[in-house]
């Protein structure tokens, strides 16, 4: 099965630092090229009328900066950064970006960039949601050599252990190569909630909660400081 193309967005006002993009794009078979724009305008204007998997977005663009672009997208492709600064690196990881090159870009980084782009678009699309004939939606995630049905409508709670996660239903719990914030986007229909970093709940399956916790089926769940205004009002509805 041939790979689908990964198809790209540069965001570069520099001529120069585009051209290096565009030349090492080519030389990589499954990458493709959907445009070249010199502001966060023009690129916000692509994004609308294309499909784009993901970005090189520099940081230092006029008109609208590179960070406060990734902002302004309500669900945006991965993101790839290229500055010719380091000190953006965490701001950057705070937005989930999937890589931070440092300007000026050397070809065996930027394969290293682009090949961790590719796992994760394989990954997501491997787990695109299918439905079943009685309407009940479910995923097939990778356990080991196998893949294993787990029902959404099943699922209790999900937690994240370092690079895996833990899918929790009645029946059965996996453990899948995965990260919490690439499962709450599969998730994104209405009954998944993130109530800590490493935990997101269905809310349907919540027995009880206080201040601290949330309780489903016995167990206790934490709630994240951050998280809580947004707990209480999702949960209270």
């Amino acid at each position: 099965r041939a790979m689908q193309k990964i198809r790209c967005l540069i965001v570069e006002d520099e001529p120069l630092a585009a051209e290096v993009l565009e030349d090492y794009i080519k030389q990589v078979p499954f990458l493709e090229l959907v445009a070249t724009c010199g502001d966060a305008i023009f690129a916000l204007d692509i994004l609308q009328k294309e499909k784009v998997d993901f970005i090189f977005l520099d940081i230092h663009l006029p008109k609208l900066k590179g960070l406060d672009f990734i902002k302004t997208l309500k669900n945006p492709p991965l993101i790839i950064i290229t500055s010719a600064y380091q000190d953006y690196a965490l701001q950057g990881y705070e937005l989930n970006v999937t890589d931070y090159l440092l300007k000026p870009i050397e070809l065996n980084r930027f394969i290293t960039a682009v090949n961790k782009v590719r796992q994760q678009i394989e990954v997501s699309r491997s787990l695109s949601p299918l439905t079943v004939n009685n309407g009940r939606p479910y995923l097939f995630f990778n356990v080991g050599k196998k893949k294993v049905k787990m029902f959404l409508d099943d699922i209790l709670y999900i937690e994240s252990l370092k690079e895996y996660i833990k899918i929790v239903s009645r029946a059965k719990s996996i453990l899948t190569k995965f990260q919490l914030g690439q499962t709450e986007e599969l998730l994104q229909n209405n009954n998944f909630l993130r109530i800590h970093r490493s935990f997101i709940v269905a809310k349907d399956k919540v027995d009880a909660f206080s201040a601290t916790d949330v309780e489903i089926q016995g167990k206790l769940i934490p709630i994240g400081r951050s998280y809580k205004e947004q707990v209480y009002a999702q949960l209270e509805k």
